[in-house]
């Protein structure tokens, strides 16, 4: 909105308000519309105390007074966009930064059926890897791409190694303890833990262990960051801003952070209270070496090697990904996880919202890698609940 304001400013004049301003040679001209009477059309189904019914009665009047113009209201809000088509104004979404096919949206693993019995083989003996030309879907490998090699009963997990051009075999790591229950997880792990990728982002609806996978890693791998950040956006329910709630900012923010810590709680308690790892995380959350906040409270922070995970990131808009990232210093490693599915923004949806824009736009990229986790592992009925609910 602040970009757009100063874009504005730029081309300010006594003529933005009368018949408006060029803006290009064919790109016609932007014109900014004074508020008009409420048109008594409007006012017998729509209260004129909201303001969003005063932008449908602006649009309202504009078609009224350019019958032989196209008159389109464009908005993020799906609600003003049914009650302009009511009134039969044309609406329709702001699509720029805007993912078309969901169904499409790359998930960073693919099962190779068929695969010659003798590559599978190979991948169990040394150098446990294969040559890129030697696989018939090498044309089509993405860097770093999971790949199920099968052939009857034989099998086996590699990735397409960019930097080296090989195939590689993938095992099954444990990360602080969490071992992976599938292949998926296997190759989130292995993501996770790969010096080479920088940015890594984990789709998958609830229960599939995005976020405990997340910070099993990056508690494997503290040696190597400065700290470890784990955020999220914060988005209450029903659209209600949190300082309507009752209590001091903790008290406030506590209900929306405890899935956080709900995690970190998971990971420590495999360990007895004795053991030194369990004894390691109480330390690190004192220390400030693992900071669990609100995104909006990492504002301003060095990002200089950190390990950076950003959880529920479907609930952020493309623009906020973008600053979150210009903002990754040397040696760090972002981490983006959530579910394109199941939203909360009141504003976003799985074509919109950040998480979904961010794999489209990083497939192919060296330094990426993406790993849609389908399988939930929780219990029958947390798995028959998202499956059907």
């Amino acid at each position: 909105a602040r970009e757009f304001v100063r874009a504005i400013d730029a081309l300010s004049g006594d003529k933005l308000f009368e018949n408006g301003v060029k803006i290009g040679p064919n790109r016609g001209r932007i014109l900014i519309k004074m508020e008009r009477t409420f048109h008594p059309d409007l006012a017998f189904n729509f209260s004129p105390h909201k303001p969003d019914h005063h932008i449908l009665n602006t649009a309202y009047h504009l078609a009224r007074d350019y019958r032989r113009r196209e008159i389109i209201l464009v908005t993020k809000d799906v609600n003003l966009r049914i009650k302009a088509k009511s009134i039969g104004l044309k609406a329709q979404d702001y699509t720029t930064d805007h993912v078309k096919d969901v169904s499409a949206l790359y998930k960073g693993h693919r099962t190779v059926e068929q695969a010659p019995v003798e590559l599978i083989d190979q991948m169990y003996q040394m150098p446990f890897e294969l040559a890129v030309e030697s696989l018939p879907v090498e044309k089509d490998l993405v860097p770093h791409e999971f790949l199920i090699l099968r052939n009857g009963k034989k099998s086996a997990l590699a990735t397409f190694d960019p930097f080296a051009g090989t195939i590689k075999r993938v095992d099954k790591v444990p990360a602080y303890g969490i071992i992976p229950r599938n292949a998926e997880q296997t190759f989130a792990i292995n993501a996770l833990l790969n010096n080479d990728v920088q940015l890594v982002t984990i789709s998958g609806k609830a229960g599939t262990g995005k976020t405990l996978l997340a910070l099993a890693a990056a508690l494997e791998r503290r040696k190597y960051f400065r700290q470890i950040y784990l955020a999220r956006p914060i988005v209450p329910l029903s659209n209600k801003d949190i300082g309507y709630l009752p209590g001091d900012i903790q008290s406030k923010l506590d209900p929306y952070m405890k899935p956080l810590f709900d995690n970190l709680g998971v990971i420590q308690n495999q360990f007895r209270p004795s053991d030194p790892k369990h004894m390691r995380i109480k330390e690190l959350l004192e220390s400030d070496k693992l900071v669990i906040s609100p995104l909006s409270y990492i504002r301003g922070r060095s990002l200089v090697k950190i390990f950076f995970i950003v959880d529920e990131a479907q609930n952020l808009t493309p623009h906020e990904v973008k600053t979150i990232l210009t903002r990754a210093g040397e040696g760090t490693k972002m981490v983006f996880t959530g579910d394109i599915f199941q939203i909360d923004h009141p504003y976003l949806d799985m074509h919109s919202n950040g998480l979904s824009y961010l794999i489209e736009k990083m497939q192919g990229q060296k330094l990426y890698a993406h790993i849609n986790l389908e399988k939930g592992e929780r219990s029958e009925l947390a798995e028959l609940a998202s499956n059907l609910l």
